[in-house]
């Protein structure tokens, strides 16, 4: 069974930046393939940015390419998304999983960008 605990949301301005972590436990053999999630209200959840060979190259959705960036601690089973130069359009819940995603969802972390 894994679990995944997602943290560092808020309301920030426009052009302004966040850091949110996500700490995994249980059965996920590593941080390969860990990936960030975001449901905007209304809209499908859609995959952001994720790391995509064992050697932890990373991909990312055209939207955000250049703003945010997926990084990892080993030790600490905890990957973060590091969010620069916010739009209103990046409101949304943010989630971690596995890419395909494994097991339940967490309770995900929510973003407002809003002036």
């Amino acid at each position: 069974q894994v679990q995944f605990v997602e943290s560092g949301g808020g309301l920030v301005q426009p052009g302004g930046s966040l850091r949110l972590s996500c700490a995994a436990s249980g059965s996920i053999f590593s941080l390969y393939s860990m990936a960030w999630y975001r449901q905007a209200p209304g809209k499908q959840r859609e995959l952001v940015a994720h790391f995509v060979s064992i050697d932890f190259m990373t991909h990312y959705v055209d939207s955000v390419k250049g703003r945010f960036t997926i990084s990892r601690d080993n030790a600490k089973n905890t990957i973060y998304l590091q969010m620069n130069s916010l739009r209103p359009e990046d409101t949304a819940v943010y989630y971690c999983n596995k890419a395909p995603p494994l097991g339940a969802w967490g309770q995900g972390t929510l973003v407002t960008v809003s002036a």
